[in-house]
């Protein structure tokens, strides 16, 4: 059985990243899912439990992958899972700038794990889950860049459309 893991912050999870796991699943007997507890080069918008719920719902159905959380290196997250491939999406030029150092970095710590670049889908070349909680956050529609649990998290969390705004008194 050849394993995967599939590592991010998913802060969200969009449908770009959706659609890099579910052809993930395709390629691989068994894809975990991991996400990183508390990534520290920026600080998260969603807890993990929300992260992990959003992604459960998500891959709902899809039978070899499963959602599990790490804290540890990325290389010691694949060898728990008995993984030998790292699964990563890419966008554009900087996210594959960013992937090169990483994966260097990567193979010195465990050469036996190999990372798989996946391009995106050019429907999701341009989604970002910064990019996307900029836009929530100003109002505009996300509905079709990220899963339904997400959107209706952030008409949650912005009710007025803006940054900060006070939910409505009926909340």
């Amino acid at each position: 059985m050849i394993t995967a893991i599939c590592p991010g912050s998913y802060d969200p999870v969009t449908n770009g990243h959706i659609d890099i796991i579910r052809r993930a699943a395709l390629i691989f007997d068994r894809v975990v899912v991991g996400v990183v507890r508390d990534p520290h080069h920026k600080a998260t918008l969603f807890s993990v439990e929300e992260r992990v719920a959003f992604l459960e719902d998500a891959l709902n159905g899809i039978e070899n992958v499963v959602v599990d959380v790490f804290s540890e290196l990325v290389v010691d997250f694949a060898r728990k899972h008995s993984a030998k491939t790292m699964v990563k999406g890419l966008r554009v030029i900087s996210d594959f700038e960013w992937e090169f150092q990483m994966n260097h970095l990567n193979r010195q710590l465990a050469p036996e794990i190999e990372t798989v670049y996946v391009m995106a889908s050019p429907q999701y070349s341009f989604v970002s889950s910064s990019g996307v909680k900029e836009i929530a956050s100003f109002g505009g529609k996300v509905e079709e860049l990220v899963p339904a649990a997400v959107a209706q998290r952030f008409v949650e969390l912005y009710p007025d459309g803006r940054p900060g705004a006070p939910l409505s008194p009926q909340e």
